[in-house]
């Protein structure tokens, strides 16, 4: 076995200090702190800091296996969900075989909950969980890695260069393919970084990386045969409002403007914050099928993929409502509202409510947040026509 320790989740031997080296480092605590009593943090920050950590000690001091990590999260997500949602819903996870494991690619728009609501699922289902591909750019914080594997996540080095590039990139490929093989679930996001502008398109740089671990090795197996290997199954995720919306548009808004946008260090950690509390109304995942690779060409398995995540994208009243008002200022990117298969009474009820949140985004932004929510509907009757077409 390859050597992936400095990338792989932790395992149940090193449950128990993780969980005391997290509860003795003091910007961990302040930001739990910080989350759950904001007000209160600010007023008597060292009285909260001594609660938080007196109640996570006693919370976490009995936990000493990843399952038991999991249970805890669970109960979070579930919180999550009855504050932040209207409802999760999810298709075709009954249809996913509970024998074999599988390489889950999904559209990325929420650094944190896609991930998190596709494990929720799949454990509430006795699918397993999944491990979860994360960048090495969210975990500039000791605290904040050890946080994530320990939640099964393992690290996608996306800070080196050059030689070390490949080098990270095969051994990410051949922990990828390890994992599998161990019978472990995987999820991967189509592309990297999230779709911010509500195009999902997959990166076929991403799998020409998962072909890495078999290219070289002595089966030297084609494109096609490491891809059908890994048992990849495309996962659309929807959310019928997007908490992070007024941040990704400002972000957008400033390439635009500026040809970059300058993170600073509190930007992924506002976007993570933002993302779990923040309104989401309904939520869908929906599994497709097991993709079979028509040939080794990387563009043509990403297009599969695509084909996928498009068609069976959920779009909700948010999405129509953005696009009707970015159809009427360009007329170019489609029909009328009117004039497709939707229910447009179904839509009229959600009228004021998404018109309330269109009000409240800053002029200049006003363009891009109707683009993002309405880029899903013109993808997907654009694909519709295509395949109609073709």
């Amino acid at each position: 076995m390859e050597n992936f320790d400095d990338i792989r989740p932790y395992n149940d031997s090193e449950v128990n200090d993780v969980i005391g080296r997290l509860l003795k480092n003091d910007e961990f605590i302040s930001s739990v702190a910080q989350f759950r009593l904001p007000r209160l943090s600010k007023g008597l920050p060292e009285l909260v800091k001594k609660q938080v950590k007196k109640s996570l000690t006693k919370k976490l001091s009995h936990i000493d296996t990843i399952d038991g990590v999991q249970e805890i999260i669970s109960k979070y997500i579930v919180k999550i969900l009855e504050t932040t949602t209207t409802g999760l819903t999810e298709s075709g996870l009954s249809g996913l075989s509970k024998n074999t494991s599988s390489l889950f690619i999904s559209n990325h728009r929420d650094i944190v909950m896609d991930p998190a609501l596709m494990g929720y699922l799949l454990h509430k289902s006795v699918h397993g969980t999944a491990q979860v591909a994360i960048g090495d750019n969210l975990l500039k914080k000791e605290y904040i890695s050890d946080l994530m594997r320990l939640n099964k996540s393992f690290i996608v080095k996306r800070s080196v260069q050059g030689r070390e590039k490949l080098l990270a990139s095969k051994q990410l490929s051949q922990y990828i393919s390890y994992s599998i093989d161990q019978g472990n679930n995987v999820w991967l996001a189509q592309r990297e970084g999230r779709a911010k502008n509500g195009i999902d398109k997959t990166d076929p740089t991403i799998l020409k990386m998962l072909h890495l671990a078999n290219r070289d090795s002595k089966t030297k197996m084609s494109l096609k045969e490491s891809i059908d290997k890994l048992r990849i199954v495309p996962v659309s995720i929807s959310y019928e409002y997007d908490p992070c919306a007024e941040l990704k548009a400002r972000e957008l808004f400033e390439i635009d403007k500026n040809g970059h946008f300058e993170k600073d260090e509190k930007s992924d950690l506002t976007s993570i914050a933002t993302g779990m509390n923040g309104e989401k109304g309904n939520v869908h995942l929906y599994f497709g099928t097991e993709v079979i690779c028509v040939d080794s060409d990387p563009v043509n398995i990403a297009n599969q993929i695509d084909e996928q995540i498009i068609t069976n994208y959920k779009l909700y009243p948010s999405n129509y409502l953005a696009y009707e008002k970015l159809q009427i200022a360009e007329p170019s990117i489609g029909s009328e509202l009117k004039e497709l298969n939707v229910d447009l009474k179904v839509i009229e009820q959600k009228r004021t409510d998404f018109e309330d949140k269109y009000k409240q985004i800053e002029e200049e932004l006003k363009p891009y947040f109707l683009r993002m929510y309405a880029n899903p509907v013109i993808n997907k009757f654009q694909f519709q026509s295509l395949t109609v077409n073709h």
